[in-house]
């Protein structure tokens, strides 16, 4: 896998979730307790030995660049290769923000031309799943393919976000047809947004599509090309979650408080994130949790069931957690009251509140609120 080297996506989908991305970027999403999105694929990437791994940035990228840093976290405080974050414009003159995945890849075309490996893997940040790149593009040079693309067979209802692409494939799993936000009912095989495709190829296909004014990449290179280039399917059976909505992010959080769906996630592959070096977890007296993920450096003081916690949550003595996620340093009130909340960061919850959401559809607060 020296021989590899990988991108990074980090925005393409922050308009999908835009209550977490106001102030930062799909990527940066805080996920499990003490994770953020972009842990999985960086860690996929590590776990797959790929040593060479640029990260894709547009807007609101502070809190990511404070989280990867310099990549040490995830072995990648390199010499030669290791950790890129590339900027939102490009090199060449009339460069402008990007709104799609073909226009992020002209603004870091220089990156690419002037990377020696032979293969590139490219991801997205949406993905919470362990995903073996090493097998992945193995049998992509045994097929002597030129695109793979992973997908996962799914339930019809996890095409229904707005980006969904399902694919259609042979005996021999060569794609066949690419569907955008189709109607499918059963089963059906989404896309995982991992493409893997040498590294010359997708040079040369970029530049082409900048010489004919084309945006987008799957639907004007791949999709238009499924008769022409040798497109290969490759199916993820393991874990996989795609992180959409708001509504999927609470879903798939909630979904990891079950031991087995935590274990399969968690316990085959590492998953890296930034080490703080935090105190233990406080328990005050009066203290009860129940099924829940709580992160270091929380004091807590009430009762707290079927959550997550990250770091420098504080539940006060009297105070009711169910069903909820609490990021970094939010604070719950004496006597407080919440089911079926997202708090952001900085949050308040004033003594006496009592605020609730529903399992399909949670209450969301703002960072630095205060209730």
């Amino acid at each position: 896998m020296g021989n590899t080297m990988g991108i990074i996506f980090s925005n393409i989908h922050d308009s999908d979730i835009p209550e977490l991305t106001q102030s930062r970027t799909l990527g940066s999403i805080p996920f499990c307790g003490r994770y953020r999105l972009v842990d999985f694929a960086l860690s996929n990437m590590v776990n797959s030995d790929i040593t060479k791994v640029g990260v894709i940035t547009k807007s609101n990228y502070q809190s990511l660049m404070d989280h990867i840093g310099s990549g040490k976290d995830w072995d990648l405080a390199r010499r030669h290769g290791g950790l890129r974050i590339l900027p939102p414009f490009g090199v060449q003159e009339n460069t402008s923000l990007y709104n799609t995945r073909l226009e992020a890849l002209k603004n870091i075309i220089g990156f690419i031309e002037k990377s020696n490996e032979q293969y590139v893997v490219m991801t997205d940040c949406d993905l919470v799943c362990n995903m073996d790149y090493d097998k992945i593009v193995r049998q992509h040079i045994r097929r002597n393919a030129d695109v793979t693309m992973v997908y996962a067979c799914v339930d019809a209802n996890e095409t229904a976000s707005s980006n969904s692409m399902v694919l259609k494939l042979d005996g021999d799993e060569r794609v066949t047809d690419i569907s955008f936000n189709p109607r499918v009912q059963g089963k059906a095989n989404l896309f995982a947004n991992v493409f893997i495709l040498k590294r010359n190829l997708l040079y040369n296909l970029v530049k082409d599509a900048i010489s004919h004014n084309k945006h987008h990449f799957a639907a004007d290179i791949i999709a238009r090309n499924v008769e022409s280039l040798r497109i290969y399917g490759h199916k993820h059976a393991g874990y996989f979650a795609k992180i959409t909505s708001l509504q999927s992010y609470y879903d798939k959080s909630m979904e990891l408080l079950s031991r087995d769906k935590m274990n399969e996630v968690f316990m085959n592959n590492n998953v890296y994130t930034k080490v703080r070096d935090s105190a233990p977890t406080k328990y005050g007296e009066h203290a009860a949790v129940k099924n829940s993920l709580i992160a270091d450096g929380c004091a807590i003081e009430g009762e707290v069931e079927n959550s997550i916690l990250f770091r420098g949550v504080k539940v006060a003595r009297g105070a009711v957690v169910k069903n909820s996620i609490l990021m970094q340093d939010t604070i719950i009130g004496d006597k407080a009251y919440i089911n079926c909340i997202i708090t952001d960061k900085n949050v308040v919850v004033t003594d006496g509140r009592h605020l609730s959401g529903c399992e399909t559809n949670p209450f969301y607060i703002r960072k630095n609120s205060k209730l």
